[in-house]
């Protein structure tokens, strides 16, 4: 399984994420803001166009999809050109395509609240269902994320929820809420592990004190910060990245964990989901509204949806996708994460952008984390 698409929820600089979102948020008009602006752009595209004459920029974390996907894709839709461009994290995705009017790329992989800030500020183009029949392939449940109902704007595609990963052999009693982590029994202590990444730093402490992932209150996000200074001397590490490799090594017990990203392959590895609740993360495909090529990008996301390439990411990089079709071809062992339905996954709530109030969550784990 490949861990270096685990980068893509690491911030660039903690101190700059949230700005980066927020700032990305606060632009003009929704380009869903109107059913006759959407009605316009889609006279302007056509179904059965010719894309010889188009090509493709994309922008994705790297290995998150098929090495073999610009070759194939070219082949299959009869482009000019597929081009792939990689980015670490979801900041630097913003970078790219918030730095000018035209940033040249056509197909962008945000995370849900990403791909809301973009579409804020008026910079996505309304993905077109007649362009992509393949959506008939997701679950009913993916068009109902609560960042984008209906898919609007951006078409899903892996997602899944936070919990807490752990050694079976060397836990004392089984983990089944936040609590600990945030407070370790005496077997546990110095041996657990937290994520710095803004919302999911924050996300154990507001799902055991009751509150929504999204608040915004300043008392609640204060009580918080309490909780997590307050846990601080008894963590191992913060730590996004090299969790499962401390669970492996065994230096960890507990951590604090992406499903996909829970080693459960290995022996004595499992996830859970704790008591309290937990969150939905989804990664999506949008299309820049500045794309000179939307036939062709809207080509692409069907070409993607088709379920022999969208299993791809289940089986490789052991993340759920929202495609019916595609995870109807997957062989899910006994246990696996994989097998997490899709009405499961809706039990957790969806993080969404925040706007400028995101900043209070970039300064919540500055302050937390800082020496």
């Amino acid at each position: 399984m490949s861990r270096i698409r685990f980068t893509r929820r690491l911030p660039a600089a903690v101190a700059a994420a949230g700005l980066a979102l927020a700032v990305a948020a606060c632009g003009g008009e929704s380009s869903n803001s109107s059913d006759g602006a959407t009605a316009a752009a889609a006279e302007q595209l056509k179904p059965n166009a010719d894309l010889s004459k188009q090509s493709l920029q994309v922008t994705v974390w790297d290995a998150y999809t098929p090495k073999e996907l610009a070759d194939k894709a070219k082949e299959k839709l009869k482009v000019s050109d597929v081009k792939i461009g990689l980015h670490a994290t979801n900041e630097e995705a913003m970078a790219k395509l918030t730095a000018s009017g035209d940033s040249g790329i056509d197909v962008a992989f945000v995370s849900g609240q990403y791909a809301q800030a973009l579409n804020e500020q008026g910079l996505l183009e309304p993905i077109h269902a007649e362009l992509v029949p393949n959506l008939a392939n997701l679950y009913p449940e993916a068009s109902q994320l609560s960042y984008d109902k209906g898919n609007k704007y951006s078409v899903p595609y892996t997602w899944g929820t936070t919990g807490i990963c752990y050694r079976t052999d060397l836990v004392k009693s089984v983990p089944t809420s936040w609590n600990d982590l945030l407070k370790p029994p005496a077997w546990a202590d110095k041996k657990v592990t937290m994520m710095t990444t803004e919302r999911w730093l924050a996300l154990p402490a507001l799902k055991l004190l009751g509150y929504s992932v999204n608040t915004d209150k300043d008392e609640e996000i204060a009580k918080v910060k309490e909780l997590l200074l307050a846990a601080k001397p008894h963590l191992l590490a913060y730590d996004d990245t090299t969790f499962g490799d401390k669970l492996v090594s065994g230096e960890a017990v507990m951590v604090e964990a992406w499903d996909g990203w829970c080693p459960t392959t290995e022996k004595n590895i499992k996830f859970a989901v704790p008591k309290e609740g937990s969150d939905l993360w989804v990664d999506t495909m949008v299309i820049m509204k500045s794309s000179k090529n939307k036939e062709a990008a809207h080509a692409l996301i069907n070409y993607i949806l088709d379920p022999e390439i969208h299993s791809w990411a289940a089986e490789n990089i052991n993340y759920k996708v929202p495609n019916k079709a595609a995870m109807e071809r997957v062989k899910i062992a006994e246990g696996s994460l994989l097998g997490i339905k899709p009405a499961e996954l809706l039990d957790g709530e969806s993080i969404i952008d925040l706007g400028q109030a995101s900043t209070k969550y970039t300064r919540l784990s500055s302050e937390v984390t800082a020496q």
